[in-house]
């Protein structure tokens, strides 16, 4: 019996262990539901801060650090798309590793604290093109049976791993379509019942979580309808039972080859997001928090730079972008200590003037919270509660009793950073120290056509559906014999090749050698087309990507041989039946004597045509095949592979290549392709100005960079390289010089603060609000923006009338003459530190005038 009462034990302590161990393993699910305020989780409504991140963007040892920055910048949700042409870029063949795992985006996502929305679907995989009856965003079978089996396989992926709220995972949000309502009347009445068989079919997945259609104002219950734009304070949703939304929230644009470099001030990016949540609005996300870099071939539309930056808070290089990131956390800050009214109450909004508003929300518990509006360009004064403010032009300030000012969005508290890209030459011995050898070798692309699997057709192709986007090139070469008494050849006598194209650009070879072009004719009705100044190629741009070109030849008698480069930047994603906007030489083609008059027209005849280059096919790219070293390096010659090897540059600072002195092509580091790069893409002369942030922001309203290159700095991930032994590989289009290509390590120069004794305090010390505080004033904060730094000189300092900008500050007539030695004191040798920005700290040097405090520094 005791050996039994033994065994018993034995079974019931195994039970008990088993059950805690299946308790501690356990996630449980949380309810998520919305009423007309708020989404609800747990049944508690919640004001949510989002951000976008697309992992593809960035590489996946990125990913927790830009999760953690934003968090550290006050996020609750991180919103990204799920890339359908990513994962299934072959029918039923899917890819979710490396850049692609999204499983582990979403988990990382999660252990950091944080929620998830899923947007499903953007990004329509090229082989859709070709099954058999398929219409793109309609009521039509193909494509539905299509998007209903990817959707479904990615919610399967999360229910599997359990990542929905529901199971408890992250994901709080999905969507289903993108920006449909813009277009869908280009679709007639099938618009409409797509929209609600994508509802349908969406909902019918049971996810346990909401999901959110954007821009879709007939979005049905219960779907929620959501908000995108550079404002969306004045949205109003389809339905008094769902909460004010705002999916994408433009925190800059997109930088486009031949354009100049948009950004957006963040005093109207958080003007608009204060506006967002004083009227109503719980539910907010920047696009993007953290843009990143389009890799390879993956622009997302034709002539996207691979710098996806996007001005956002986090950089292309995964940094902080100051005053930006600092001053929207601030604002987060702000607007949570306001969550508990925002959520309990409706807003009550009274003018307080003309473009002056006050919004109260009041509770009978005796919560309040209010936010003062100027939506006027002029700063004013208003009187609330008694009380006098000021309030800038173009600001919102946020008060969470209804009394004290915690944050004006016009007001920034928060620290400048002036980024620096420290070049390293490229030349040197490569088995040194230096980084990268001088020793490149080549190999020749060859003109026209090399590869066996080459066809003939009567006629011109479209290109994408002749190459299927397998490649950026498509060849169209066509033999021509010129007798002897053909016209073309008279003494004095000048002929022109006339091509057209869809773009997105061409390059033309006559008897094997790059046209020259010494004329050309620009048809009227094609706009915005560039030319090639010094060779016969044509380039559209991304507002007309159409090409056409007049070049003067010289034919010879006998067999001519003409050969057609055409090429892509990006394929067209967005827009009313945008699969059907093709590309590449459409025609006509012709051969025009100038001097007699005299056309021949090529465009039925018998082309050969080949998909890709030579060099594809062979693999060059990963650096593999026998490459040339003598005679002597090939340069500005256009059709050229370039291959070195290289160090990696010391340290764990972001790296970049700069590609200044290339002309158009494409480059690949250890095989993997950094994307793109156009340096002879340059932008317009004109359109760059000082940018008030006062006023309505529109995507070219503040601009940069203009009569540049659009990008010359192209992102290399530091996962992607090793201290020695990495290879760079290039293929040159147009011609260009690689010895001039130089490595870049992203650093920052400087950083500033200015404050004024207007200031409120920092929102970190509102809530206690001390005597102490108060009258120390405003407090001035430095961080080191890498790790293991510490600041190692005030460049700058002074506290009275300081004027400028950061990197070019200078002393007013008032000044304190103890303010640099105070903070140098307090600050040289430490990561970060605070001074308050008040005659208590430094003396008054002049009475009765508004003083602030400029400090500039440098980290080492």
């Amino acid at each position: 019996m005791r050996g039994r009462d033994q065994i018993l034990q034995l079974l019931l302590l195994y039970v008990f262990l088993s059950v805690l161990l299946t308790l501690a393993t356990t996630s449980y699910g949380v309810n998520v539901t919305y009423d007309h305020k708020a989404l609800l989780i747990d049944g508690k409504r919640r004001v949510l801060v989002s951000g976008s991140i697309h992992y593809p963007r960035s590489t996946a040892e990125m990913w927790a650090d830009l999760i953690q920055k934003s968090k550290d910048g006050g996020l609750d949700v991180i919103e990204t798309y799920v890339f359908w042409n990513a994962h299934e870029p072959v029918q039923n063949q899917y890819n979710f590793e490396g850049r692609y795992d999204l499983v582990k985006f979403i988990k990382l996502v999660g252990e950091a604290g944080l929620y998830a929305h899923l947007r499903i679907g953007p990004g329509f995989p090229l082989w859709l093109h070709f099954v058999p009856g398929i219409k793109f965003r309609t009521d039509n079978e193909p494509f539905k049976a299509e998007m209903q089996r990817f959707t479904a396989k990615i919610v399967d992926m999360m229910k599997q791993e359990k990542l929905y709220a529901s199971q408890g995972g992250p994901i709080i949000l999905s969507q289903i379509e993108n920006e449909y309502g813009n277009i869908d009347s280009a679709y007639g009445p099938a618009a409409k019942s797509y929209i609600n068989w994508a509802a349908s079919m969406a909902v019918s997945l049971d996810t346990g979580v909401p999901w959110v259609m954007c821009q879709q104002a007939d979005a049905p219950d219960p779907i929620i309808n959501t908000c995108n734009g550079f404002y969306c304070d004045q949205f109003t949703p389809n339905s008094k039972n769902k909460p004010k939304m705002w999916t994408e929230n433009w925190s800059g644009w997109f930088l486009s080859f031949g354009g100049a470099v948009p950004y957006r001030p963040v005093e109207d990016l958080a003007f608009a997001v204060a506006r967002f949540y004083q009227l109503g609005g719980t539910f907010q996300n920047y696009y993007m928090y953290h843009g990143g870099t389009n890799f390879g071939r993956s622009t997302g539309g034709p002539f996207i730079s691979t710098s996806y930056d996007y001005d956002a808070p986090l950089d292309e290089y995964g940094l902080a972008r100051q005053p930006k990131w600092g001053h929207l956390k601030d604002l987060h800050k702000s607007i949570k200590l306001c969550e508990e009214a925002l959520v309990a109450t409706d807003p009550v909004t009274s003018s307080l003037g003309q473009n002056l508003e006050a919004t109260v929300y009041k509770t009978g518990t005796g919560l309040c919270s209010a936010f003062l509006a100027n939506f006027g360009t002029s700063d004013k004064t208003v009187n609330f509660n008694g009380n006098s403010y000021n309030l800038p032009g173009w600001s919102v300030s946020i008060l969470p009793d209804c009394k004290n000012v915690a944050l004006n969005t016009a007001k920034i508290n928060s620290m400048t950073v002036i980024p620096s890209f420290v070049h390293q030459s490229l030349k040197g011995d490569a088995d040194s120290a230096d980084t990268l050898g001088s020793s490149w070798s080549w190999i020749y692309e060859p003109v026209g056509i090399s590869k066996n699997d080459a066809f003939m057709k009567p006629g011109l192709l479209e290109q994408i559906n002749t190459t299927a986007d397998k490649s950026d090139y498509l060849w169209y070469s066509l033999s021509t014999v010129i007798k002897d008494n053909e016209p073309f050849l008279e003494d004095g006598s000048q002929t022109v090749l006339h091509v057209e194209s869809l773009g997105h650009a061409l390059h033309a070879f006559v008897n094997g050698k790059l046209a020259v072009l010494a004329k050309v004719f620009i048809f009227v009705c094609y706009v915005n087309i560039s030319i090639g100044a010094f060779t016969g190629s044509g380039t559209g741009n991304a507002g007309n990507a159409k090409v056409a070109v007049k070049i003067p030849v010289t034919l010879l008698p006998g067999k001519n041989t003409i050969d057609l480069l055409s090429l892509t930047a990006g394929l067209q994603n967005y827009g009313a039946f945008f699969e059907l906007k093709g590309a590449g030489i459409t025609g006509p083609v012709k051969l025009e004597g100038l001097k007699n008059g005299t056309t021949v027209d090529l465009s039925s005849l018998q082309w050969t045509y080949q998909i890709g280059l030579k060099g594809e096919e062979l693999g060059l790219s990963s650096g593999n095949s026998r490459w040339l070293t003598q005679p002597a390096l090939p340069t500005k010659q256009p059709l050229i592979w370039y291959k070195t090897s290289f160090n990696a540059p010391a340290g764990n600072d972001p790296i970049a290549i700069d590609f200044s002195g290339m002309g158009k092509g494409e480059a690949w580091v250890n095989g993997q392709s950094i994307g793109r790069y156009w340096p002879t893409k340059v932008s317009p002369t004109s359109g760059c100005s000082n940018c008030n942030y006062r006023g309505s922001y529109s995507s070219s309203k503040c601009l940069k960079n203009c009569a540049k290159p659009s990008q010359t700095l192209y992102h290399v991930p530091r996962s992607w390289v090793e201290s020695s032994g990495n290879t760079l590989v290039l293929f040159e289009e147009i011609g260009g010089d690689p010895t001039q290509i130089a490595f870049a390590t992203r650093q920052s120069a400087s950083l500033c603060s200015h404050v004024s004794e207007s200031h409120p305090l920092p929102v970190d010390m509102w809530s206690s609000n001390s005597e102490a505080e108060r009258k120390a004033g405003p407090v001035l904060s430095l961080e080191c923006p890498f790790p293991n730094q510490v600041i190692s000189s005030i460049k700058f300092a002074s506290f009275g009338t300081p004027r400028g900008t950061c990197g070019s500050f200078s002393h007013g007539q008032c000044k304190s003459s103890r303010a640099l030695s105070i903070v140098q004191k307090a600050c040289i040798g430490s990561k970060s530190c605070s001074i308050g920005a008040s005659a208590g700290t430094f003396g008054d040097p002049c009475r009765g005038v508004a003083k602030s405090l400029a400090v500039e520094a440098s980290c080492e």
